[in-house]
């Protein structure tokens, strides 16, 4: 089917469609190529394959750049033959296009840094190919991915049912490790500081990385949950140049997080599922992220051990490792030195692979080039060149925070057989992790003789807290003031101690692992047998004294701030139980 002027109807709706497209990021790259070649050494396309000119960036790019010259572009529409201007007019030309865009780059930018006219060849290539897949000229797999992420809501068809028997498998595994039955795996648990996203490879081929995250949150005592839809951080829109799937993914995950009420949206390691629904989401999807923030778990996993949150032993991972930057997350985002510095904490021996950082080259495995099939032999012989760097470190792992450079990486190793296995951070900080024995909960109960009762006497106070000297202290000011005093650790042992022994108050920590402090107390206030319970906050993070006193259906009787003594202590507990002071 051919229009009035000769073109065949998806190419008429190409050119259409490319006019909408252009803004001043795309022009200004189109435009500013002076041709000078700077760009040729940088693509492991070039590098891979010498001798063959149409690898070159500036050769790719000018296919796309010639369409917009002769349609709008001055210079082409006076003097098409001068700048090479040239239009598409029938399916054949739109499947050379498609061989260019989607067959010849994996759109990893290593051209761009070092271009110095600042071209972003990556930015109009995606481009491009969103052009083509709005008249259905992509390759298969990306069609079948693009399909799965519209209509099931991640690209690899990962049904609920199935995410969710995972998730409860990884549970049992990680209570049966731990031997700990508040070693969980929290679905759609409102109110969390983290809400954990996940790329669904993860769910489908490598379920350890989730059950390696879980036991990550559990050593740190974290409040999180991970959602049961809208729970796909990957996005198939930033690779397909699809603006609207990219809008539609992003927009699930975000309302998701914000109906859940998550304070942090922690994105597991992706290169691509990082940038796409850290940096490019909002814009895609057209909404103002306000109420929760978004890191990726490399910076969580960093922070926690920098707060001695959870404690690792470098030695646990004794072999030689090097590190592998993903071009999302490294060229992209600018996630270069944390990977490292996590790195250099949980590992004996993290050899550099060279170039690196910006410079590094592409897994091969980029821009959804693991879903085109048709193009495997051309990827894996353009592959040389990362094969080469891998084989220079000697090392026994390339570890990457992204599960596409997993994948990508796995198959150059195999291709090339460099006998080494790719890992990430997450598999790396869990097996460091240094996990110590839980206090046992006992109560401890202290009568007093009868003649030095004190104060208290007669009252029976539960303290609940995860730092035993804390604990020490606090048990032993109550008792010294006739208090017959419970212990309990975490948040699962406080609650039945409470159940159990119906004390007349419960000093209650926020922080604690199993649950937290603000999750027992809510739950003491909507459970008949424990809402008589009087409970005073005790608490390093005074800042969530609006926020539990604004949610409780009937608020705390008190609220201390840490560091606390011993004369702070006993007014507070007097004032609560309506104790007498007799000054002595």
């Amino acid at each position: 089917m051919t229009t009035n002027n000769g073109r065949s109807h998806k190419a008429q709706k190409v050119l259409e469609r490319f006019e909408k497209k252009l803004n001043r990021q795309v022009v200004g790259s189109l435009v500013a190529c002076v041709h000078c070649g700077n760009c040729t050494e940088s693509c492991h396309y070039v590098l891979s394959n010498p001798g063959d000119p149409t690898y070159a960036p500036a050769y790719k790019a000018d296919r796309i750049r010639r369409i917009f010259k002769r349609h709008f572009d001055w210079t082409g529409r006076v003097l098409p033959w001068w700048v090479h201007a040239e239009s598409v007019y029938t399916d054949e030309d739109l499947e050379e296009l498609k061989d260019i865009v989607f067959g010849k780059c994996t759109n990893c930018r290593r051209c761009t840094i070092n271009c110095p006219m600042g071209v972003d060849f990556a930015t109009f290539n995606r481009m491009a190919r969103g052009l083509l897949v709005s008249v259905g000229v992509m390759p298969e797999g990306v069609a079948v991915v693009s399909k799965d992420q519209w209509e099931i809501g991640n690209q690899m068809g990962v049904l609920k049912e199935d995410y969710i028997d995972t998730l409860e498998w990884m549970s049992e595994e990680l209570q049966s490790e731990m031997e700990d039955d508040t070693a969980t795996i929290p679905i759609d648990k409102t109110d969390c500081d983290v809400v954990y996203s996940i790329n669904p490879r993860e769910v489908k081929y490598d379920p350890r990385t989730i059950a390696d995250a879980a036991k990550i949150f559990w050593a740190a005592g974290e409040n999180w949950t991970m959602p049961s839809e809208g729970w796909d951080m990957t996005n198939f829109g930033l690779f397909s140049g699809d603006d609207e799937l990219g809008g539609a993914v992003s927009r699930r995950l975000y309302e998701k997080v914000s109906e859940l009420r998550g304070k942090k949206l922690v994105i597991s390691e992706c290169g691509h599922g990082y940038r796409s629904t850290r940096c490019e989401g909002p814009n895609w999807a057209g909404m103002d992220i306000n109420d929760f923030v978004m890191e990726s778990s490399v910076l969580t996993m960093l922070r926690y051990i920098k707060e001695g949150r959870i404690k690792v032993d470098k030695s646990k991972n004794p072999d030689p490792v090097t590190f592998h930057d993903s071009c999302n997350n490294a060229r992209s985002c600018g996630l270069f030195e944390e990977p490292r510095e996590l790195l250099q904490l949980v590992c004996e021996d993290f050899r550099e692979m060279y170039p690196n950082r910006a410079e590094n080259y592409c897994c091969t495995g980029g821009g959804g080039a693991m879903s085109m099939s048709e193009y495997t032999p051309r990827r894996l012989k353009s592959a040389k060149v990362k094969a080469e760097q891998l084989k220079a470190t000697n090392t026994k792992a390339v570890v990457t925070s992204c599960h596409n450079c997993v994948d990508g990486l796995t198959d150059v190793i195999r291709h090339y057989k460099l006998g080494m296995e790719v890992t990430q951070l997450v598999n790396l900080v869990a097996n460091a992790l240094v996990i110590e024995p839980k206090p046992v909960t006992v109560p401890v109960e202290i009568t007093p003789p009868v003649a030095e009762a004190g104060e208290l006497a007669g009252r029976r106070i539960l303290v609940a807290d995860d730092e035993p000297d804390f604990v020490t202290f606090i048990s032993t000011v109550l008792q010294d003031n006739g208090a017959t005093v419970f212990e309990a650790f975490d948040g699962v042992s406080a609650l039945e101690m409470a159940r159990k022994e119906q004390p007349d108050l419960m000093t209650l920590d926020i922080t604690m692992p199993g649950k937290s402090g603000d999750e027992v107390f809510e739950l003491m206030r909507n459970d008949p047998e424990l809402r008589s319970i009087r409970v005073c906050i005790i608490t390093g993070q005074p800042e969530l004294r609006r926020v539990i006193y604004d949610r409780a259906v009937r608020p705390p009787e008190g609220f201390i701030d840490k560091p606390i003594d011993e004369e702070s202590l006993l007014l507070n507990v007097r004032k609560i139980l309506e104790v007498q002071h007799e000054s002595k």
